[in-house]
């Protein structure tokens, strides 16, 4: 079969996560063949990719969601739009649940709507405005209105109009722009459509607008609907609908997607791949460790502050945050003068390494992400039979605690996000007993080797694959 996966944000130019997720999905399965559908932020990203791409990869399309900036446009005219066209415009801007999506996407991917810009400094996109600005939203200055929904749009219509390419299954592996996407291709070909939600995308494109500073305070509950607006697309055009977690679930209805809909396939690793790695030598020293990209919503600044107090009630502790620091250069930047700050003296950004090259010399590991999935790098360190510190966040609780017929037992500790005190003292109990770290460790191993092993992780795919293919 040929399967388009839609991605967003991901692979193939970002490391880690979701990416390493899709790769090993097209490694393992030389049976089938892939499409790439990414969809990147900025058109810079072209041709940068992190990973090479395996030989059943037989297209890859890149689009951008700043490709409107390169748009020639010109001011004031006039579509002569229909009542009917008006208003599926009027409930997508309004955040309608029900947005008549089949013929939204008729009306953007018609010859009317050649130009992106052009629309949106059209007289008609005006009326739409003018009329938004009357009767929802009263209290806000139109001009920053007007902006505030054309930023809005722009990228949303641009990627519309892009050619889908034509596969036997769609599969978007999160909601938001890609879920549009997969909708669109759902409409286009009639063919199956799957949607894997790793993290509960609104939920974490609401609490990146709550911090951000781009967007003012009576602009940020037009923005979060949005967004919601965006992922609910999906959910309904969707033929099946897979999470990892049970918590995901129960988020997913109450969002709208219809329960019979969703199946749970938990992540997976090659738990005999850890086995064999390199300890180290130094019994002494107290390594920690962070498997994590360097980006605000994993909150490193958090990590940083609490291992500032480990340091100074530790002796000989150490600090590896490993993973991609190009992704957000200038949080990054802010991270290493926080350090200085702080006054501490052993933290080591190793960037993008070999995790395995590192995992055997790690004691325990650390995550502080204020949004979660079911992260794959508490898989790996659980297979390396290494406990972890995490913030209470997506399924990490489950992962460390169990769920339903698991009786595992503990495999680490759990706390709130942003609390980096008491996060700072899980890690001082796990530096100061080693028999707990073993205890732990030894439970989280366990616990992969009963519930989360890649084997069982691409057989629920390809069984997936195969039941709605032939359907």
């Amino acid at each position: 079969m040929r399967i388009c996966l839609i991605a967003e944000g991901s692979y193939p130019y970002v490391a880690g996560g979701v990416s390493s997720w899709i790769h090993s999905l097209m490694t393992t399965m030389k049976e089938h063949e892939f499409i790439i559908y990414a969809i990147g932020a900025e058109t810079k990203q072209k041709g940068q990719y992190k990973y090479q791409l395996p030989p059943n990869v037989v297209e890859l399309k890149e689009i951008f969601l700043d490709e409107y900036l390169y748009e020639k446009k010109k001011w004031g005219k006039r579509y002569n739009l229909s009542t009917v066209q008006k208003e599926s415009l009027i409930s997508l801007i309004n955040n309608d649940v029900k947005v008549p999506w089949n013929e939204l996407f008729d009306l953007i991917r018609s010859k009317k709507f050649s130009n992106v810009g052009e629309f949106l400094s059209s007289k008609d996109y005006y009326d739409l405005v003018e009329f938004m600005g009357k009767n929802e939203y009263t209290q806000a200055p139109f001009t920053e209105l007007y902006w505030t929904i054309s930023s809005m749009l722009l990228p949303l219509i641009s990627i519309i109009q892009h050619e889908v390419p034509k596969a036997d299954i769609y599969h978007a592996v999160s909601t938001g722009y890609a879920g549009v996407i997969g909708t669109l291709a759902k409409h286009l070909y009639q063919k199956p459509l799957v949607l894997t939600e790793h993290g509960i995308y609104s939920r974490e494109r609401e609490e990146e607008i709550i911090k951000a500073d781009w967007v003012k305070g009576y602009f940020k509950d037009i923005w979060i609907n949005y967004f919601y607006t965006l992922s609910s697309s999906i959910y309904h055009a969707a033929d099946q609908v897979v999470t990892l977690f049970n918590r995901n679930r129960e988020i997913e209805i109450e969002l709208g997607c219809p329960n019979e809909k969703i199946q749970l396939i938990p992540n997976g690793v090659e738990w005999k791949d850890y086995q064999q790695l390199e300890v180290k030598s130094d019994t002494q020293q107290i390594r920690i460790g962070a498997i994590v990209r360097v980006v605000p919503i994993k909150d490193i600044k958090t990590m940083i502050q609490s291992f500032a107090l480990v340091e100074k009630k530790v002796p000989n502790v150490e600090l590896y945050i490993m993973g991609p620091t190009d992704e957000d250069s200038e949080y990054y930047e802010e991270c290493l003068q926080m350090v200085e700050a702080l006054e501490i003296k052993n933290i080591v950004f190793t960037g993008l390494v070999n995790i395995k090259d590192f995992l055997g010399q790690i004691d325990f590991f650390l995550l502080t992400s204020i949004s979660e999935g079911q992260p794959l790098a508490i898989l790996e360190g659980l297979a390396c039979g290494k406990p972890f510190v995490c913030t209470n966040v997506g399924g990490c609780k489950e992962m460390l605690f169990g769920g339903l017929d698991d009786d595992c037992g503990q495999a680490g500790f759990i706390a709130p996000v942003m609390h980096y005190e008491e996060i700072a003292h899980y890690m001082i109990e796990l530096c100061n007993k080693p028999e707990l770290r073993r205890e732990f460790g030894k439970n989280g191993l366990e616990r992969v080797k009963h519930f989360y092993t890649r084997s069982s992780l691409i057989s629920n795919y390809r069984q997936l694959y195969q039941s709605i293919g032939e359907e």
